[in-house]
């Protein structure tokens, strides 16, 4: 926390960026409610404050010198934030708002159907949603929390363990009618692969005998846009299976050769370790933990 005396009044902030937005002293206190002379008192402390001259006056007008033109322009932006937090208080004045990040099919299949659950044991908690593909640096982000998938080597974090993952390589029946006679085989056929997973089909045909082999793809950055193209007929896809049981379960997909198998990698809820964890996100940590440990996966 920087000194006190770099903390300006609040008073003092307003009068400064009213002055700049309307260009006089006058228009400032009729917004403000304030006299012309209490304006011009608090632009005085302002600037005895800071030891800064901040206005010139020329004929009965103020104008902000270049410099303080900059400070308004970092205020006003203060001045937002917290006029937005008090609108997040008032909103939601018993909770508090989680901010997490999700990778979007994980989200879509797994933890949206259960949202409802913990929204009704937790309405204090406001909940918010953005997708991310990719891990991220918590420092650089305005996250609580993130799901991610990984090996769970993501430095200065904790992590909860939320479900492995099965993948099964299937294609659309009118690409591939009957199932394959080898693993090989998919090697005739156009393949599709996320660009975040590239070696998925090396690990497919690793796990079926065939090592080191790297199989160029067509590739997408999510998996909703891959199922859809093997939906289509574009190419044989390794899916998770909890994604596509729907698809399998209606024989618009099928699987090409051999059983799922385990990937390497798991989902997790992960946060950083080197801040205080607030309210929210140790409700939303716990009933995660009691979803995974009642057989939620």
């Amino acid at each position: 926390m920087l000194p006190r005396r770099y903390l300006p009044s609040l008073p003092s902030l307003l009068a400064l960026e009213a002055v700049d937005r309307l260009g006089s002293a006058s228009a400032a206190a009729t917004e403000l409610a304030l006299t012309q002379g209490a304006i011009s008192r608090q632009l005085q402390v302002l600037e005895g404050q800071l030891g800064v001259t901040l206005l010139r006056r020329e004929r009965q007008r103020l104008s902000l010198t270049p410099a303080a033109k900059d400070y308004v322009h970092e205020v006003r932006k203060a001045l937002n934030m917290l006029a937005t937090s008090a609108l997040t208080l008032r909103a939601n004045p018993t909770g508090g708002s989680l901010n997490l990040a999700i990778l979007p099919a994980f989200g879509m299949y797994w933890l949206a159907p259960r949202l409802p659950a913990f929204v009704r044991a937790h309405p204090e908690v406001t909940l918010n949603l953005t997708t991310r593909l990719r891990p991220f640096d918590f420092a650089s982000e305005r996250f609580d929390a993130a799901i991610h998938y990984g090996r769970h080597d993501w430095p200065g974090t904790h992590a909860l363990k939320l479900m492995d993952e099965d993948v099964l390589a299937v294609a659309s029946p009118a690409l591939v009618p009957r199932a394959l006679e080898h693993a090989a085989a998919v090697l005739d056929h156009p393949l599709l692969q996320l660009d975040s997973r590239i070696g998925d089909w090396g690990r497919w045909l690793a796990h079926h005998g065939l090592a080191d082999r790297r199989p160029p793809a067509m590739l997408f950055d999510q998996f909703a846009t891959m199922t859809q193209a093997a939906l289509h007929g574009l190419g044989l896809a390794v899916l998770p299976l909890f994604l596509i049981r729907r698809e399998l379960d209606e024989g618009r997909l099928v699987p090409v050769f051999g059983d799922h198998i385990r990937s390497e990698a798991s989902y997790a809820l992960v946060w950083p370790a080197d801040r205080a964890e607030r309210a929210p996100l140790t409700s939303f940590r716990s009933w995660l933990a009691a979803e995974v440990a009642s057989g939620g996966t």
